[in-house]
């Protein structure tokens, strides 16, 4: 069948890698891609949010199933408009409904959904322009540090951890009066800081049944020992070794099964990813946050450790039948490498030429923000590029990783030295 991948990111190459290797893909297109997945599928300059372009090319090219990667056109409702539209309808979309897409598009929504479900998570109150008083007496009933989260999308850098009250009470003023995070942080959401160690988890449903798919801990922040600012991600590792049988039966059972029937209960159509951001509190899991489809760099380790068919579990999402289907798993470690621009997450240069890339041996190599220009292949982005690495251990898996990235060069090329750190 002809497919059609949205988005441009490493996330994106990874799932195009994976969906190639399936009998079932015949040709696969990827809006608007980047040098990496230009290699091994067609890419279309196309803006993954401006659907009628999307519906030109899919009806143009016969496309047979839609792969949604980034959150933006879920958030938008491409769901919807393929529902909408007759000439669409029959084409399955790997994404959930805009409302389902709530549960990342708006961190209210997914705190009342969580509270609704009985499902484990921080206490909490949301806030506006007009109550933003009110929040600063609600800051003062919470023990520091403070967790201040804009409620709509702010490309992963919306969320603020602070220690000091007056700091606390500053910033809300200035998320809410002065709009730091536009209008993303019209709507702020304060809640109860959870101390424990992180974990991402992953599920494909198709509204009805589900499968847990590996577990991954990525790493957010730009600078070594977890300091400085947010970034998209720096580096991930699959599994999660604290993940033991005992906490994946509390996280399955208390967290994923009344998430799935959750959606069912509130009629809320959804066929794709749940990506559950969960924190370990003395091994009792919580969620911290919902995302409407994979992470980011968690894709890059995630899909290599799958040994099933993609394309085949993503055509049972589309006719609920992913009970019929069974999920394999490689056993080994997975990581991965993010290597960013100088200057990420604030200001950085662009157009930089990366050398290196054919001598990686041992390592998958996942493009993120790269670009081809006069036949090269040039920096794009913040995240410029994932190396991804198998390994017995995970120890094992990132040293062939930095080995690998030892051979690539551009110009103030950065990545950290100490992903896998805490484990």
């Amino acid at each position: 069948m002809t497919i059609l991948l949205l988005g441009s990111g490493g996330r994106e190459h990874a799932l195009a890698w994976k969906m190639l290797q399936s009998k079932d893909c015949s040709k696969l297109f990827v809006a608007p891609g980047n040098a990496g997945t230009a290699s091994i599928a067609v890419n279309v300059n196309i803006n993954p949010n401006d659907f009628e372009a999307v519906k030109q090319l899919v009806l143009a090219e016969n496309i047979e199933m839609v792969v949604v990667g980034p959150e933006d056109p879920l958030v938008k409702g491409i769901y919807d408009y393929f529902q909408n539209d007759e000439a669409l309808q029959s084409i399955p979309v790997i994404g959930p409904s805009k409302i389902g897409a709530q549960l990342e598009g708006s961190k209210e929504f997914a705190k009342e959904f969580l509270v609704k479900h009985n499902i484990p998570t921080a206490a909490y109150d949301s806030f506006t322009k007009e109550t933003v008083e009110q929040g600063c007496v609600f800051l003062t009933t919470l023990k520091p540090p403070y967790v201040l989260k804009a409620d709509g999308l702010a490309a992963g850098k919306g969320v603020l951890i602070i220690q000091d009250l007056a700091e606390a009470q500053e910033e809300l003023r200035n998320m809410l009066v002065n709009e730091k995070f536009g209008s993303a942080s019209a709507k702020v959401v304060i809640e109860e800081f959870l101390d424990g160690i992180e974990l991402s988890c992953f599920v494909l449903t198709d509204g009805k049944n589900y499968k847990v798919l590996p577990t991954a801990k990525d790493y957010k922040r730009i600078g070594e020992g977890d300091t400085g600012l947010n970034t998209g991600g720096m580096g991930a590792v699959s599994p999660v070794p604290f993940a033991d049988a005992v906490l994946m039966e509390k996280i399955e059972s208390r967290i994923v099964k009344p998430t799935i029937d959750g959606l069912q209960k509130d009629g809320i159509p959804y066929k794709g990813f749940v990506f559950i951001g969960l924190i370990n509190v003395a091994n009792e899991p919580y969620v911290i946050e919902y995302n409407v489809r994979m992470g980011d760099p968690e894709t890059e380790v995630v899909m290599p450790r799958l040994q099933s068919d993609l394309v085949q579990l993503f055509k049972a999402v589309a006719t609920q039948t992913l009970d019929q289907v069974d999920l394999e798993i490689d056993p080994r470690s997975a990581t991965t490498i993010m290597v960013v621009s100088g200057g990420y997450p604030e200001d950085y240069e662009k157009g930089k030429v990366i050398s290196g890339l054919e001598n990686v041996e041992g390592s998958i190599v996942f493009h993120a923000g790269t670009a081809l220009k006069d036949n090269q292949v040039v920096t794009n982005g913040g995240r410029v590029i994932a190396v991804t690495s198998y390994g017995d251990s995970f120890q094992e898996a990132i040293k062939k990783s930095y080995q690998n990235i030892a051979k690539l060069n551009f110009d103030k090329m950065y990545f950290r030295k100490d992903i896998g750190f805490d484990l």
